[in-house]
């Protein structure tokens, strides 16, 4: 299934990052936004991008479930081995605002696992694409994620970092946590590491990624990240070279007893 689909699915990618590009920053007809909750922004173009890709990959493999963020979720899913996981637009604010860090974030899950995964990035002009036991490429060049092994001045994408975090340096930071994951596997960042519940569309091709090119990738507890679960969520993600993750895990540790002992 996966090798059977993999070129096709990029092709369904790369055209509705195309679709998406030719609304961004204004370009043609405006993009409506509005906000599903507080400070959570959609806009038409990620519906458009969301119902595009629904139509051609659930016609690529019908025996798929379906996940995606701009997708009402059906517990049918959790039946089926084979899982279409979906970010239409992961990154909308910077979308939105008309700055690059956006990607269409695709990924197929077969058993709980991701068989491939694809970024693309169009206003980046890049595609990064990985699939199981194969590697991970950047626009067709192989990639080899951070081996670093140095806790302190480990590279994080970040707009800003609390006093505990000051030992880090700071790399630019996309609004799209799976850009930034894909950071670490091309050896632009060494880690990313959030502390919050995440859902499952917004990490399944990058973790594919970022582990294809030798990165480690877990959950903020160090766990191996399942993806088709009843609650499509996970408590953080890691991404970071094999050699500072113990360091991570333990820093994500002590800020969360600093944060539920604060008043």
């Amino acid at each position: 299934m996966p090798g059977r689909n993999l070129e096709a699915a990029i092709a369904a990618t790369r055209e509705v990052g195309d679709m998406a590009m030719a609304r961004w920053r204004g370009e043609g007809k405006a993009v409506n936004v509005w906000h599903k909750s507080h400070d959570n922004p959609v806009s038409d173009v990620d519906l458009a991008v969301d119902a595009r890709l629904k139509a051609v990959l659930g016609a690529m493999v019908p025996e798929a479930g379906w996940l995606s963020e701009e997708t009402a979720d059906n517990a049918d899913r959790l039946a089926r081995r084979a899982m279409w996981c979906v970010d239409p637009i992961d990154g909308t604010r910077d979308f939105i605002r008309g700055r690059p860090g956006w990607c269409v974030s695709v990924a197929l899950v077969l058993d709980g696992t991701p068989e491939f995964g694809i970024l693309y990035a169009p206003a980046l002009d890049e595609l990064w694409v990985a699939q199981r036991g194969q590697g991970a490429q950047l626009n067709g060049e192989p990639l080899s994620a951070s081996q670093r092994t140095a806790f302190a001045g480990s590279r994080v994408p970040a707009d800003a970092l609390p006093k505990v975090d000051s030992d880090l340096v700071i790399v630019t930071k996309p609004n799209s946590i799976a850009l930034r994951m894909a950071l670490v596997a091309d050896d632009r960042a060494d880690l990313v590491a959030t502390l919050r519940w995440g859902f499952e569309w917004d990490v399944a091709a990058a973790a594919l990624i970022a582990a294809e090119a030798g990165a480690t990738v877990t959950d903020a507890f160090g766990a191996p990240l399942i993806f088709n679960t009843p609650r499509a969520q996970a408590f953080g993600v890691i991404a970071c070279a094999p050699g500072i993750h113990a360091a991570v895990v333990d820093r994500l540790h002590d800020r969360a007893v600093a944060l539920t002992s604060s008043p």
